[in-house]
């Protein structure tokens, strides 16, 4: 922990942790505004390189905004970083350094190598990474790590409007590496083979992919990416060998052919009303040692980021 912290008081009693953001954008308020209500924390600070942002960010929560981001993770046990995504890397390395256990928004970095740094920095100083992947929290939701039988099959489908947010990174690495770490989560074996096409944006980035990925162990992952769709579509159905499993993540609605009993109303279930909030309590826990790990931790966001790229390549190929 920062400045030598236990995580962990004597007899049991929990300590305040001290907590920042990084990035003062969208993603950053969603966490700013998880941070000042949770419990046991304290909101300290938001750093961003546009001042003005961080500050009035900080204001609304009756926090500080601070110069640079060395200042604000002198001040830490815990900060998420919400930077974009091409600054992800750079800030989890950051915060490792300073001692400060890290929250990394997806991806966790952008280039393999950064993601496989941050792994070894966190196993080495002993501090929690977790990476931003929701999808997780709606599965654990439902039921879905819970069933006796492994998924055949995976179908996701994850379609956006146009937006102006997010174009530092293809919709790969922006949108679609929720449903690769969700299928990497599923699968009992590694990916073996990734077929993929796709369209590029104006920007030269990819904005709209199809994938199918084939796992050691037979499993299928089929995946669709979008951010220029005309309407949104978030939907995944699972086939097993007993039946099917389909759901409907913007109206949350479940259909389920399988004689294993899932929870039809995950939406109203403190996590699957609230995912990050779920995501960031898992997160604290495992600062805390009241669990073994994140939900999604260092290594899942490698792993997930090693596939992203796989996706791109073969597009590129």
């Amino acid at each position: 922990m920062a400045n030598g912290h236990a995580s962990v008081l004597g007899g049991g009693m929990t300590r305040i942790l001290k907590a920042g953001v990084i990035g003062a954008g969208v993603f950053g308020g969603y966490h700013a505004t998880q941070w000042a209500r949770a419990k046991d924390v304290t909101f300290v600070g938001v750093f961003d390189t546009h001042p003005e942002r961080a500050e009035a960010l900080a204001a609304e929560h009756g926090a500080s905004a601070y110069p640079d981001e060395a200042s604000l993770l002198a001040r830490l046990d815990v900060v998420s970083i919400c930077s974009p995504a091409i600054a992800h890397g750079d800030g989890a390395l950051a915060a490792l350094r300073a001692g400060v256990a890290a929250y990394v928004e997806k991806p966790i970095a952008t280039d393999p190598r950064s993601a496989d740094t941050i792994a070894a920095e966190a196993r080495r100083r002993g501090l929690v990474v977790a990476c931003g992947f929701l999808e997780r929290v709606t599965a654990q939701a439902l039921g879905l790590f819970d069933l006796p039988e492994a998924p055949l099959f995976m179908e996701a489908r994850r379609l956006g409007l146009p937006s102006h947010r997010n174009l530092d990174v293809s919709v790969v690495l922006d949108l679609m590496i929720h449903d690769l770490d969700l299928a990497l989560a599923l699968a009992t074996a590694p990916p073996l083979t990734v077929e993929a096409d796709g369209e590029y944006g104006a920007n030269g980035r990819l904005d709209v992919v199809d994938a199918e990925i084939t796992f050691e162990s037979g499993f299928t992952a089929s995946l669709s990416a979008s951010r220029r769709a005309s309407t949104r579509e978030r939907t995944l159905r699972l086939v097993y060998p007993s039946g099917e499993v389909s759901v409907d993540l913007l109206s949350r609605t479940l259909s389920n052919t399988t004689p294993f009993s899932l929870n039809a109303r995950f939406a109203e279930t403190a996590d699957g009303a609230d995912p990050l909030g779920a995501s960031l309590a898992a997160f604290t826990g495992a600062v805390r040692g009241h669990r073994s790990a994140p939900l999604a931790d260092a290594e899942d966001g490698a792993r997930g980021l090693d596939l992203a790229l796989a996706v791109e390549q073969a597009v590129g190929g």
